[in-house]
């Protein structure tokens, strides 16, 4: 009795072996990406300097010439009438893309540094304001198309029709459009979890291109990103192509819709485009598509080319001019 309280006391006690999770397995299980890497349009640095120069040149023609436009629209009595309320609203809308989508600004700063990177709040903040600007300029430029239907079809009831609450209306129409196309978008993404990879093959956050970093299946959230930006995009283009068509004379619009819906178009609704291809179409309804809208729907306009003509003789007078120069040098 005895010794077997001894063997039992003396005995080696044996401990169970707990197995603890890999340490890779702890860190995905806790970690979240909290920045992600911008690739860029060019990773040659030779290449930096000079985009940097071009497209510090373009973003400084996109605020000038929208700008111009507003402050013309605005100052002068004549072109208080609804096409030109609606190139306002268009142009405020192509400043905002540049401004405050950050995708412009942060391009341009990118240039200037080796590594380019956003915070995950910076970049929900991009696919916010992008989609928002793009999805309410599709619709105002229905709008527009619809404005210019009813000028040479009704042209005696025109002003009834478009009369300042409709204007008002189908402005406010464009931006509830574009605001439920952005929250819808941003709902498939930020409930995603991004645990591994994080860089991003563009110079923003385009949205496609940040699901596909998601650590689960995003088959479903792509076909619901593509489901919803395509049929906005395709059925606007579709309107547009169809109105604009049917007055040979708006020609150049054609050529503004489609190079700002055809990207938009081929990489939300082509299945088979590359990364490389996509962040090319890109610039065009960031870059390109703002530059051209003044150029196309207002500068070719003999009516803004004599208010403009006037609101520079109003203040950039000679004799104003040097008064000004005088007063900021003393």
């Amino acid at each position: 009795m005895l010794t077997s309280l001894t063997d039992l006391c003396f005995s080696p006690i044996q401990v169970t072996e707990t197995k603890s999770l890999p340490k890779s397995m702890n860190e995905t299980n806790h970690s979240r990406v909290t920045e992600f890497v911008l690739l860029g349009l060019s990773s040659s640095r030779e290449l930096q300097p000079f985009l940097f120069l071009i497209f510090s040149l373009f973003y400084l023609a996109i605020l000038l010439g929208n700008f111009l436009i507003i402050l013309t629209v605005t100052s002068d009595s004549r072109l208080h009438n609804p096409m030109y309320f609606l190139l306002a609203n268009l142009s405020f809308i192509d400043v905002y893309v540049c401004v405050a989508s950050f995708a412009t600004p942060k391009m341009i700063a990118d240039f200037l540094v080796e590594r380019k990177t956003i915070s995950f709040d910076a970049c929900l903040a991009q696919i916010f304001f992008v989609h928002l600007f793009t999805g309410s300029e599709m619709v105002l430029l229905v709008s527009m198309a619809y404005d210019r239907c009813v000028a040479v079809c009704k042209p005696l009831h025109y002003m009834m029709i478009m009369s300042c609450r409709v204007c008002v209306v189908l402005v406010l129409i464009s931006w509830s459009v574009g605001f439920i196309h952005t929250t819808s978008q941003l709902a498939f993404t930020v409930n995603l979890p991004f645990c591994g990879p994080n860089k991003v093959d563009s110079f923003f956050c385009d949205l496609p291109l940040v699901t596909k970093l998601a650590c689960t299946d995003t088959d479903v959230v792509s076909l619901l990103i593509v489901a919803d930006s395509g049929f906005l995009s395709l059925s606007s283009f579709l309107l547009l192509v169809v109105s604009y068509t049917a007055r040979s004379t708006l020609t150049a619009h054609i050529t503004v819709v489609t190079l700002f819906f055809g990207p938009c178009i081929f990489i939300y609704v082509w299945p088979f485009s590359s990364y490389s291809v996509d962040k090319v179409l890109a610039v065009f309804y960031t870059i390109f598509t703002p530059i051209l809208n003044p150029v196309i729907y207002t500068l070719r306009n003999k009516e803004v080319k004599a208010a403009m003509s006037k609101l520079k003789s109003r203040y950039l007078k000679p004799g104003q001019v040097s008064v000004v120069v005088r007063n900021a040098l003393s």
